[in-house]
């Protein structure tokens, strides 16, 4: 082989792995988080968690984004590490999918439709097809769709140019005895194990491994080693995803690395202890590419049936290795929180990421709510400990808007679609307005406490008319979080009246108190708590108006909801005039 010759499998190699990420971000993008969210929820059993394992393997076809996905679940409490290892060997089998796609580019008919059933006949019109979707569509579905089918067609022009570079190595003597040094079971698996851990995709080295036998040179006696080699290697990437994750995390990683070891073990003593009694006599033929996908599924199929019956011993083994703390206990989940849940492994997969977001927000408001009501609540009956509630949930909340906000702005930079763009720009506009609500919420406490201290009281007349000012504030936040949590466009047409009214409310309650005032019924100072009181009352709806119309402003039909926008501002709705009357009836004064 000369330079060029060697220039040309190089860059089939390069087309070859650039085509299988193209086609992998493709396939993810589609997904859109729901198979990952699959993985999160159907785990009950352990067949349906190889099921399932194989299942998004075979759709994201890749197993080391399956099993680095699996690390972060269990690094961030949602899945126990005894419901991982089941998706961890499902996905060892789903991988072979892939082998088995390549291995069609092998076929060889005169017949016009077995050349059909080839990569290469096929390929350039997903190619074509590809790339006019991706010229001339605008929906980014179809953009999406499009790169799986490029990707895939690239994907297949690199196998054959590479295919084709290394054909005349079969002539090369010295090219040929470094793959009979292979047929020594341990060199064939170590060079599987580093061709592996270096490109970090056993797809892709079973792929090469496939191209390198349509040169005719390389034995079954070679394919078998390297193949067990190959598959140790993926492990290398769910090894360095557990760098600096929690010690379930770390297990999970050695879950697949021990699962790999240990069947390549099993099934290595067993296949040449048989050799040696009952030669194999195709272990010196020229290996084929479907050769090769056979080999690939028997042995992945062999270790998990084998394995898995035992998957409870592969658990402790991995906790034996990295041991609990005298004070944690063997075998406990980690505990689920909503911070928790942010792992940054799940960057790679951006839909789920940010459903993941809209979960961890959905956990803030509630906490934003619950502070803001136990705080409401305090200044009927003050009480310790739900004012310190009060301060719990406003430091998490605090907590929260820190962490989420850091890592919507990292999902952001990410190949997001344009409705997930928009997702991300819904949640960052709110998290800020939770977060307020929550700082009002102790506002409102610290007024209640003062009451307390100094030993001061409303009037009758005046905790009537705060209990209705109250009402009207709990109606407004319950219905925006609400419109929040569902992004229903129809709910959140009610937010608006009822700011409305809130804002009289205010400016009413303002002028009875002066009227009090002057009449020697109030003093300065309860009229000091009152107006902190009330102002920090419609400060929170205004920025319950703001999760309203931050969810018209970033819908779909963004030109309408600017249209709304103006309209109710000049009050000229008719619907937002009759939602006021409604409201004002709600919630009159005494």
């Amino acid at each position: 082989m000369d330079f060029f010759g060697i220039l040309t499998m190089i860059g089939g190699l390069a087309l070859f792995l650039y085509g299988m990420q193209v086609m992998g971000e493709g396939l993810s993008k589609v997904s859109g988080g729901k198979l990952e969210q699959l993985l999160e929820k159907l785990t009950s059993s352990k067949l349906k968690a190889v099921l399932l394992g194989m299942g998004v393997t075979v759709v994201i076809q890749s197993s080391s984004a399956t099993t680095v996905m699996v690390v972060g679940f269990v690094n961030s409490g949602i899945m126990k590490l005894s419901q991982a290892i089941g998706i961890i060997m499902g996905a060892n089998i789903g991988t072979t999918v892939t082998s088995w796609i390549l291995s069609l580019s092998g076929i060889e008919s005169s017949s016009f439709f077995i050349q059909l059933l080839k990569p290469t006949s096929f390929s350039p019109v997903l190619a074509i097809v590809g790339v006019t979707f991706l010229m001339f569509s605008k929906r980014d579905m179809l953009k999406d769709v499009a790169a799986i089918l490029i990707g895939f067609a690239v994907l297949m022009f690199g196998m054959d140019t590479m295919s084709a570079a290394v054909k005349p190595l079969a002539d090369v003597p010295e090219f040929t005895g470094i793959l009979t040094a292979f047929s020594n079971p341990l060199l064939g698996l170590v060079a599987g194990l580093i061709l592996t851990a270096v490109i970090q995709s056993s797809s892709a080295s079973v792929g090469i491994l496939q191209a390198l036998c349509m040169t005719g040179s390389v034995t079954y006696g070679a394919v078998i080693p390297i193949i067990m080699g190959q598959n140790i290697g993926t492990c290398v990437t769910a090894m360095l995803s557990g760098i600096g994750a929690s010690k379930n995390a770390r297990r999970a990683a050695l879950v697949h690395l021990y699962f790999n070891i240990i069947g390549t073990i099993i099934f290595m003593i067993l296949f040449y202890t048989i050799h040696v009694f009952v030669p194999f006599l195709f272990m010196d033929d020229s290996a084929t590419a479907a050769g090769v996908a056979v080999v690939h599924t028997i042995f992945n199929m062999f270790a998990t049936i084998i394995l898995l019956p035992f998957s409870k011993g592969l658990e402790k083994l991995a906790y034996l290795t990295i041991r609990d703390d005298e004070n944690e206990q063997a075998g406990q989940p980690l505990q689920k929180e909503a911070i928790q849940i942010l792992d940054s492994r799940f960057l790679n997969t951006p839909g789920f990421a940010l459903e993941q977001c809209r979960t961890a927000a959905i956990d803030m408001a509630s906490y934003a709510k619950e502070a803001l009501f136990l705080s409401m609540g305090l200044i009927k009956e003050y009480d310790k400990k739900a004012a310190k509630r009060v301060m719990e949930l406003e430091n998490r909340v605090d907590r929260y808007e820190d962490e989420l906000g850091s890592y919507l702005v990292k999902l952001s930079s990410k190949k997001l679609s344009e409705k997930d763009s928009y997702t991300v720009s819904f949640l960052l506009h709110n998290i800020g307005d939770f977060e307020r609500i929550s700082d009002h919420a102790v506002n409102i406490k610290e007024a209640a406490e003062e009451m307390k201290d100094k030993s001061l009281s409303f009037s009758n007349k005046a905790s009537e008319e705060l209990e209705v000012f109250a009402e009207a504030v709990k109606d407004i936040v319950n219905t925006s979080f609400l419109v929040f949590q569902e992004e229903d466009m129809n709910l959140v047409k009610m937010i608006e009246p009822l700011e409305e009214v809130i804002d009289y409310l205010n400016a009413e309650l303002k002028k009875r108190h002066i009227k009090r005032l002057r009449k020697g019924k109030c003093t300065i100072e309860m009229g000091f708590i009152l107006s902190d009181i009330i102002t920090s009352y419609e400060r929170v709806s205004d920025h319950c108006s703001n999760i309203g119309l931050s969810l018209l402003e970033i819908s779909e039909d963004g030109f309408e909801a600017h249209r709304y926008i103006d309209e109710i501002r000049e009050k000229n709705d008719p619907e937002f005039k009759d939602n006021i009357k409604r409201f004002q009836k709600r919630y009159e004064l005494p």
